[in-house]
């Protein structure tokens, strides 16, 4: 099976402050763009960001929408981390350890863009949680 690249859509008020955000800051490689959207390379993945006139509403937390990366190197992961401290980008959650000591157990850190979305990175100490360990019913911090 070839490889399939995710692609996801997202609203940015400001394309200029978008660019800079995901550019600069993530390390996003920039694609096509015009007047109303940009392309983005997040590790292979595509972004697009579209420009909206109304302001975003804030969430109350990271449910019911967010999106990230799950990184298969807990040394890519580090990079980012570190690189999103360089960067002074908003951190929504702080790193931190995820149901420690159990095969679900993860790395993880939300970002905040500028544009009040927000991004989970995570490390999973065991790949097998990532899609499966079904006889598990966490999920997330609820």
């Amino acid at each position: 099976m070839a490889q399939t690249i995710f692609h996801l859509a997202f609203p940015v008020t400001d394309l200029a402050q978008a660019k800079a955000y995901y550019a600069e800051g993530l390390g996003c490689q920039i694609g096509r763009e015009n007047a109303q959207s940009v392309i983005l390379n997040l590790y292979g993945h595509q972004l697009v960001a579209h420009l909206i006139e109304e302001p975003l509403p804030l969430q109350k937390g990271i449910y019911p929408r967010h999106f990230g990366l799950i990184f298969t190197a807990e040394t890519d992961w580090e990079n980012l981390l570190e690189r999103a401290q360089r960067f002074n980008l908003q951190f929504y959650q702080s790193p931190k350890y995820r149901f420690t000591g159990t095969p679900l157990e993860h790395r993880t850190f939300f970002l905040e863009d500028p544009f009040h979305n927000l991004m989970e990175f995570k490390f999973y100490a065991h790949p097998s949680a990532i899609f499966g360990e079904a006889e598990f019913a966490q999920i997330g911090d609820r």
